[in-house]
């Protein structure tokens, strides 16, 4: 069974225009630039990928967290919503290092999830491994399929 998630309109109308600014390459979220005798690099906002996926028994979420630590990363459920929250600190000028390109995001990052129905949000768990965050979502044991016996007469 599927859970059912509240349509936000100004989600969609977010990553529309996430999309269409990569696809120009401009963005609107400018917080810094570093400038170059030939173009301008700018650092926007940035959410990490997440993957959801469910079976009989919990819902899982893999998010992707590249060179981020485990003691920068948060995970709360609170009124119905797992938040995934945290920061990728930026890496420091080295004497003698010189950048010439910065195409990875930095800085912070929050993702909100709906928490289904069927879902036991006293019972999450998270675990930190190779750059993948794993938050378990175990299903309530009522929400689990039975099988029935049927007696034939």
């Amino acid at each position: 069974m599927n859970a059912l998630t509240r349509w936000n309109p100004f989600r969609e109308i977010e990553e529309m225009q996430r999309r269409m600014a990569s696809l120009f390459d401009w963005n609107p979220f400018r917080r810094g630039s570093l400038t170059t005798e030939d173009e301008n690099i700018s650092v926007p906002e940035w959410a990490p990928l997440v993957d959801i996926s469910e079976d009989d028994t919990e819902y899982l979420i893999k998010v992707e967290l590249p060179e981020v630590k485990k003691e920068d990363v948060k995970v709360t459920v609170e009124g119905g919503t797992l938040t995934i929250s945290g920061e990728r600190k930026a890496e420091k000028e080295e004497k003698g290092r010189k950048f010439h390109r910065v195409e990875r995001y930095y800085g912070r990052f929050e993702r909100s999830f709906a928490v289904p129905d069927n879902a036991d949000a006293d019972n999450v768990k998270a675990e930190f491994k190779d750059g993948v965050l794993r938050v378990h979502l175990p299903k309530n044991e009522k929400a689990r399929p039975k099988q029935i016996e049927v007696k034939v007469s």
